[in-house]
């Protein structure tokens, strides 16, 4: 008689396989064509629930706060610019078991587009868990990367079931340069997108007018990373020197 967990790793087997079909029959080749890709049932409605329920459990314990903006922005709201409440995950957190698991095989379908993409993607960020409240607070139009700082794919996991964007808005809205399109993406539940995000891909989140999830994580480009934190120390060393000179 034979256990559940004799079975694993047969199990296992499969969905790397399907991952890696999904990366080389899918993913590479619309990143590389269009520049952006998604695909709808990622984790499956069981393992998307549960994903939703911890990130549901966050919000309910107060632990998302209001996204912030880099630079400053004289005389403008930071709410007119982006009206997200957010929180940092790494996925080793009790309570974030489903988001580790999401988290894995996003990193599985990744690794198994590296070298194909002309990019060598070295690790990622941690995963930001956002809620837009629904009170028509949006993202406006902009690049997540616009400064080379080594942020190379943009992954986002959406958790919004019966989302219906006539009535609840929140589409995410990609205008690719040089293109004479825009890409509309619905928020909708076990959806994952993926886009280059560095300035071929300005985009925006347009009003959200019921409550509406995703978890972001962003890959790195080794090479573009490395020069970015050279970048970054020299600055660093040379305020320094000019603070004690």
């Amino acid at each position: 008689m034979h256990h559940a967990q004799d079975k694993m790793p047969f199990r296992q087997h499969a969905v790397d396989s399907q991952l890696e079909k999904l990366a080389l029959e899918q993913v590479v080749p619309a990143l590389l064509d269009r520049g952006f890709f998604y695909v709808d049932h990622f984790l499956g409605d069981i393992a998307g629930q549960t994903v939703l329920g911890q990130v549901k459990r966050m919000h309910d314990c107060g632990l998302l706060d209001d996204g912030q903006l880099a630079g400053r922005r004289n005389g403008v709201c930071r709410r007119n610019i982006r009206g997200d409440k957010i929180t940092w995950v790494n996925g080793n957190e009790r309570g974030s078991e489903a988001v580790n698991f999401l988290l894995t095989l996003i990193d599985k379908l990744i690794s198994s587009c590296d070298g194909l993409l002309g990019k060598s993607i070295c690790a990622r960020s941690k995963a930001m868990v956002a809620c837009y409240p629904g009170n028509g607070a949006g993202y406006v139009k902009h690049v997540d990367n616009p400064n080379a700082d080594g942020r190379c794919v943009t992954c986002i996991y959406y958790l919004n079931k019966n989302w219906n964007a006539k009535e609840h808005g929140g589409i995410l809205r990609i205008f690719p340069e040089g293109k004479p399109y825009v890409a509309d993406v619905e928020p909708l539940f076990d959806r994952l997108l993926l886009f280059w995000s560095d300035r071929r891909n300005p985009h925006e989140v347009q009003p959200s007018y019921a409550t509406r999830y995703a978890i972001t994580v962003w890959y790195f480009d080794s090479e573009e990373r490395a020069e970015a934190r050279r970048k970054f120390r020299d600055l660093t060393a040379s305020t320094q020197e000019r603070s004690s000179s």
